[in-house]
C-alpha cells in the first residue's frame, strides 16, 4: 500500500481537508467505485478512459466548456503554450518558429499538429518561464503566448519583468458548465462516487459551484480530491469551505499520469487501494 502525504500549507486547513475517515468499500454485489472526472472535453473523455483502465467507474462532469478561437500568429521569435487546449487550437505551423510548451503533454499535442520544433518545460508556469529565460534572448523579438481567455496573466508579467515583450493571443474560451450531467447528479446522490479529479484551480471552483447548484454540496465530505498540483488542491479546499473534503491528495508532478497514480486500482473487495502523494484545462 502506497504512502499518503498531505499538501504543504496551513496545518489547520489541510488537517480539516484530510479528515481521517475510512474510504468506501466495494463488493461483488456493488458497482465499481466511481470517480468524478471534471476535466473539460475533449480531454475529459481521454481521462475517463484512463480512469476506467485502472478499474474505477468514471463519471463525466466537465466543470468547464471550451471553445477554440481562431487567431493569427504575428512576427515573433517563439510561441509559448501553457495547455493542451491551447495547442489544439493552433493554426498550421509556421516554418522556423519554435514552440516552448509548459509540459510534455502539451508539447506532444503541438507536435501532433505539425509543430515539430517543440521543447517542453517541467509542467509549471515557473518552469516554462525558466526555460524561456535560459534559451531565448529578449533582443531577438517578442514572444507569442497562446492561452485561454483570462489565463496566464502571471506568466506574461513574469516574462515582461525579465525584459521580454509578450504578445497574448486568445486560443480558446473556457466558460463554466451550466449544470451537472444527470448521470453525475444521480451517482453523487446515490453515494456511488468515491473521488473527484481536478486539473485546474478554476475547474475546482466551478465544480463546487455545480455541486451547490444541484443541492449536493453536502457530498463533499464523502469525496477524496485528487489534484494535479498543490495550487489546484488549495483551490479545491477553498471552494468547499466551510465544508471539507474527506481527503486531499496532490500529484508528485503536475501531469495527469502522476494524478492518476494517486488513484491506483480499487481492490476486488474491501477498501480501494490507498494512493500515494504526488493551471489550465
Amino acid at each position: 500500500m502506497a504512502r499518503r502525504r498531505r499538501p504543504r500549507g496551513s496545518a489547520g486547513s489541510w488537517a480539516t481537508a484530510c479528515a481521517a475517515t475510512p474510504r468506501p468499500t466495494s463488493s461483488p454485489d456493488m458497482p465499481r467505485p466511481a470517480v468524478l472526472v471534471t476535466r473539460p472535453e475533449p480531454g475529459g473523455s481521454e481521462t475517463a478512459a484512463r480512469v476506467a483502465a485502472l478499474g474505477w467507474q468514471p463519471v463525466l462532469a466537465p466543470a468547464l466548456v471550451l471553445a477554440p478561437r481562431a487567431f493569427v500568429i504575428p512576427a515573433c521569435q517563439a510561441l509559448l503554450l501553457t495547455s493542451r487546449a491551447a495547442a489544439r487550437a493552433l493554426p498550421p505551423p509556421v516554418p522556423g518558429l519554435p514552440v516552448l510548451a509548459v509540459g510534455e503533454a502539451t508539447a506532444a499535442e503541438a507536435r501532433a499538429r505539425g509543430w515539430n520544433d517543440c521543447r517542453a518545460a517541467d509542467g509549471t508556469a515557473e518552469s516554462l518561464a525558466a526555460l524561456v529565460a535560459a534559451t531565448l534572448d529578449p533582443r531577438d523579438g517578442p514572444l507569442l503566448l497562446a492561452v485561454g481567455e483570462g489565463y496566464s496573466l502571471d506568466l506574461a508579467a513574469t516574462l515582461r519583468a525579465r525584459g521580454f515583450r509578450v504578445i497574448r493571443r486568445i486560443a480558446y474560451a473556457a466558460a463554466p458548465a451550466d449544470r451537472l450531467p444527470e448521470a453525475a447528479r444521480q451517482a453523487l446522490a446515490a453515494g456511488q462516487v468515491a473521488g473527484i479529479l481536478f486539473h485546474s484551480p478554476r475547474s475546482a471552483r466551478c465544480a463546487m459551484n455545480l455541486l451547490r447548484a444541484a443541492g449536493l454540496a453536502d457530498v463533499a465530505p464523502r469525496l477524496e480530491v485528487f489534484a494535479i498540483s498543490r495550487r489546484v488542491a488549495q483551490a479545491a479546499v477553498a471552494a468547499a469551505s466551510p465544508l471539507a473534503w474527506r481527503a486531499v491528495h496532490v500529484a508528485e508532478r503536475p501531469e495527469e499520469q502522476a494524478t492518476l497514480a494517486l488513484l491506483g486500482r480499487p481492490r476486488d473487495a474491501g477498501a480501494p487501494v490507498s494512493p500515494s502523494r504526488s493551471g489550465e484545462p
